[in-house]
């Protein structure tokens, strides 16, 4: 049964409550993230989601001082992050396996599988939606 609580955040999510410029579905980030504040609803990420931001922020070319403040930012807003385990090791390398995907893109959806919640994303084409037991929201369709 599905966890409506929690929500599995991929790193295209969470860049866009950091660096807004040149980003789509602003509205619809910024919906998530009033619901994690209001209304109850927790953000998970993997603990390598943290080193995705920052490779992400970095190929931005921004000024280090702008840098800096955006990773401040990253770290304290209200997401949780799970270490990887030999558990979820497994279940990533099983889904890198089948779907032929890499594996940073498979611990999305392994943490997704581990607490039957919600995928939600803004790379469809990493993120597919077609793989079984997992909600894959697009982030374009989040209302």
């Amino acid at each position: 049964m599905e966890n409506t609580n929690i929500f599995i955040i991929d790193s295209s999510v969470a860049l866009k409550w950091l660096h807004k410029v040149n980003e789509n579905y602003l509205d619809q980030a910024d919906l998530i993230m009033k619901k994690a504040q209001e209304s109850g609803v927790t953000l998970v990420m993997p603990e390598l989601a943290k080193y995705e931001i920052g490779n992400a922020l970095l190929y931005k070319n921004l000024e280090l001082p702008v840098f800096l403040r955006l990773i401040e930012r990253f770290y304290v807003l209200p997401i949780q992050f799970m270490q990887e385990d030999v558990t979820l090791a497994q279940i990533t390398i099983g889904i890198a396996y089948k779907y032929k995907i890499t594996y940073y893109d498979a611990s999305f959806m392994a943490l997704a599988i581990k607490l039957k919640a919600t995928l939600i994303t803004n790379n469809p084409k990493h993120q597919r939606k077609n793989i079984e037991d997992i909600k894959i929201i697009d982030l374009k369709d989040y209302l």
